[in-house]
């Protein structure tokens, strides 16, 4: 009898026990009712209870959490329907208004959040929810926080998770979408081509340019060029002339020789001429040579006679006075 009272007693303290002392993991918390009514909230740890009296009224998970927004089909600004969903992260901060202000708070935040996308997607036209997701994301995380708010649970962020258009309307934009890269193409090309016809005319003006400077200095050199032949032969034929002046042939033969040599030089140089016939007497061509010969003397002994005589200059010229008669008489 004594040991089933024991038993009774041990089993009681054991209920007791396990009733007053409660351990909440880390990432959780439990709100404490006592005869129903919430009282507090343990926070992760070891806690006790008054057994019989209270009780662990919710278990709330204090991690984030991804809530799948279920696909729905949408009608855009523009009449054009197209199947959206999206994912939520929410987070519980308190966890008493996550459990008794809020029956059902995953169904809650899951209905909240397919009714605004559906309003914020039908604001908007096509072009615009295709290419505005992060607006739309945007608006739809300010509007669910702060309506979530009294819940006691933070939306991190909503992100749309897939858009898709009817078949019609991806293929229409295929074929926009290859319209304008064609178009892109043709004004690429178009832009290479104009300033490859740009970039050509400016090396045919630097060309024509060049060239004209190049022109320019050849014929200034060509200019000058015969301004000293002409100078040259000025002063040749002034020479020539008073040497004729003073009664001196030889400088006739001089002339004579030049422009028989230059003649013949012209035809033995003919492109067309194989035979060269030459109907002049070379005996007659030697007399010409040796009056040339004779004035070459002849001018240089008339140099050393504005000097003062010396020796050397005297035998000069009483040599080019002895030639003088000799190359008369060859020029007769």
């Amino acid at each position: 009898m004594g040991g089933i009272v024991v038993l009774i007693f041990l089993g009681f303290a054991f209920v007791l026990l396990f009733g007053a002392i409660k351990i909440v993991p880390q990432g959780r918390e439990f709100t404490v009712e006592r005869f129903g009514r919430y009282t507090r909230t343990l926070k992760p740890g070891i806690s006790f209870l008054t057994p019989f009296f209270e009780t662990i009224g919710r278990k709330v998970n204090m991690m984030e959490q991804v809530l799948e927004v279920p696909q729905q089909e949408v009608i855009t600004k523009d009449n054009v329907s197209v199947k959206v969903d999206a994912i939520v992260f929410i987070q519980v901060m308190d966890a008493a208004a996550a459990a008794y202000r809020v029956d059902n708070l995953i169904y809650a935040i899951t209905q909240l959040a397919q009714t605004n996308l559906r309003t914020v997607v039908g604001s908007l036209e096509l072009d615009e929810v295709l290419s505005q997701r992060d607006q739309i994301n945007t608006r739809l995380l300010s509007t669910i926080d702060h309506a979530t708010g009294p819940w006691g649970v933070k939306v991190a962020r909503i992100e749309i998770k897939d858009l898709t258009p009817p078949p019609d309307i991806t293929n229409a934009m295929a074929r926009q979408m290859k319209a304008e890269r064609e178009k892109r193409a043709v004004i690429t090309e178009a832009e290479g081509e104009k300033q490859s016809a740009i970039t050509r005319a400016e090396g045919s003006k630097q060309s024509a340019i060049l060239q004209a400077e190049g022109r320019r200095e050849a014929a200034f050199r060509d200019a000058e060029a015969r301004e000293r032949e002409a100078e040259a032969e000025a002063k040749a034929t002034a020479f020539v002339s008073e040497a004729i002046s003073k009664g001196d042939v030889n400088a006739i033969n001089y002339f004579i020789a030049q422009k028989y040599v230059e003649a013949f030089g012209e035809l033995a140089r003919s492109p067309q001429q194989k035979t060269v016939i030459v109907p002049a007497d070379f005996a007659g061509l030697t007399g010409t040579v040796a009056g040339v010969s004779e004035l070459i003397k002849s001018l240089g002994a008339e140099a050393p006679r504005s000097s003062p005589p010396s020796r050397p200059a005297a035998g000069a010229s009483s040599g080019a006075s002895t030639a003088t008669p000799t190359g008369g008489k060859r020029g007769a």
